[in-house]
């Protein structure tokens, strides 16, 4: 079975889910956090998952600062805000909703 390099309309979720359990973290390890705590299942590619940190920084839902790490290299350092916290809280919600509804839908089917 491929691997789903998309996580259409699950993406805002698993990063906001991410930053609240991991604060202070850069895009590559927001990717590595969801493919390993996904069981190697999900994958955030580069190219979904930074324009989605810059749309959710916009948004007031995280904050960015720029760091210098050890090794002489700059890192973008993502964290999740008071608003991200009750994005993540409606995210959350949507998301059991619409996992509810599509167990039904095999169940009955």
């Amino acid at each position: 079975m491929k691997k789903p390099d998309t996580l259409q309309g699950s993406l805002d979720l698993l990063v906001l889910k991410i930053l609240s359990r991991r604060p202070r973290l850069h895009g590559y390890a927001i990717m590595t956090a969801i493919k390993d705590t996904s069981r190697d299942v999900l994958r955030a590619e580069e190219g979904s998952l930074y324009p989605a940190l810059h749309r959710m920084e916009e948004a007031g839902w995280i904050r960015a600062e720029w760091i210098m790490k050890d090794s002489g290299r700059r890192a973008r350092m993502y964290e999740l805000t008071a608003i991200g916290r009750k994005q993540l809280a409606a995210e959350e919600s949507r998301w059991q909703a619409v996992s509810s509804a599509i167990n039904r839908v095999l169940r009955e089917a």
